[in-house]
């Protein structure tokens, strides 16, 4: 009777589907076009005793490249229109499309090219790079996870902070943070 039962749970666990496995960089290797699609470009500035700042940017473009052979020399272009800005309050998208801010009149694009990866897990990376806006360029840092992947498609959850003074946008401090926190969704296709 015990053989038995040990025979029926193990054709039972046989039958059950199997968990899905998380998605693997190694797995995503290829060259990827970012697409408005599923993707969200956020961003909040906190404030001191008050409401934080927070939009997105509608438009950008990029790609991302990444070899099947080593996911540590992948390779990240962003480019986000600033004009494309949005926080849901016309007077505040007017100002950071002024030139206390972004200066859209001037400065049409910013942009991020990858200089180094870190894999830090089978799913998450850091990416290092030079971010330029408003003539400035510096090296900032993001965290990287692959959060979807399947059918030619992926999707990159992405976050970071970003000093705003360093690129000429530090209007309202101390009231408003120094600090940018970025969260970010990239859905990409194969291209």
């Amino acid at each position: 009777m015990l053989q038995r039962m040990a025979i029926i749970a193990a054709f039972l666990l046989l039958a059950l589907p199997l968990r899905a496995q998380a998605p693997s960089l190694a797995d995503a290797a290829g060259r990827y076009v970012l697409t408005p699609q599923g993707s969200r470009l956020s961003f909040s500035v906190p404030a001191a005793g008050g409401r934080a700042i927070r939009g997105r940017f509608v438009r950008f473009a990029g790609r991302i490249d990444i070899p099947a052979d080593n996911i540590e020399r992948a390779r990240v272009i962003i480019t986000i229109f600033p004009e494309s800005v949005a926080t849901g309050e016309r007077r505040v998208d007017n100002f950071l499309k002024s030139n206390a801010v972004f200066d859209v009149a001037h400065e049409h694009e910013i942009t991020f090219r990858s200089t180094a990866v870190h894999r830090t897990g089978a799913a998450t990376a850091t990416v290092e790079g030079s971010l330029t806006a408003r003539g400035h360029t510096f090296r900032e840092t993001f965290r990287v996870r692959l959060a979807e992947f399947g059918r030619g498609r992926a999707r990159f959850h992405v976050e970071g902070r970003v000093l705003r003074s360093r690129y000429g946008m530090d209007v309202g401090t101390p009231l408003y943070s120094n600090v940018v926190d970025f969260d970010m969704d990239l859905a990409a296709r194969r291209g």
